[in-house]
C-alpha cells in the first residue's frame, strides 16, 4: 500500500509541475532597431537636434552617430567632417 501511495504522490507532483511550465510565456522578441547604414550628408540647419548617441558596429548594426530630433533619428557617418562640429553643445543620450 505504501508503494502505491508514493507513486500516486509522485505522479501528482509531476502533473502539477508540468502544468505550470506549460503556462510559462516567453518574453516577446524585440526587433533590431539600429542604423544599418549611414549618410555623410550634412543635416540641414533648420532641423533642431536634441541629442546624439554613438552606436558601435555589431552586425547588423554599423558604426554610426545617431542624431535625435523630437520625432526622428538620423544615422550619420562618424568619419564625416561635419559630425564633430555638430556634436558640440548636444547632450549624449544614454540607453
Amino acid at each position: 500500500m505504501h508503494l502505491c501511495w508514493k507513486i500516486t504522490l509522485m505522479l501528482t507532483v509531476l502533473v502539477c509541475v508540468s502544468e505550470q511550465q506549460g503556462n510559462y510565456r516567453r518574453p516577446t522578441r524585440v526587433g533590431v532597431s539600429c542604423c544599418r547604414e549611414v549618410s555623410k550628408a550634412r543635416i540641414p540647419s533648420d532641423i533642431k537636434l536634441i541629442g546624439y548617441k554613438h552606436q558601435n558596429a555589431l552586425a547588423p548594426c554599423v558604426d554610426a552617430i545617431i542624431f535625435y530630433t523630437e520625432n526622428e533619428k538620423y544615422c550619420s557617418d562618424p568619419k564625416a567632417r561635419w559630425v564633430n562640429h555638430q556634436l558640440k553643445g548636444l547632450k549624449e543620450i544614454q540607453d
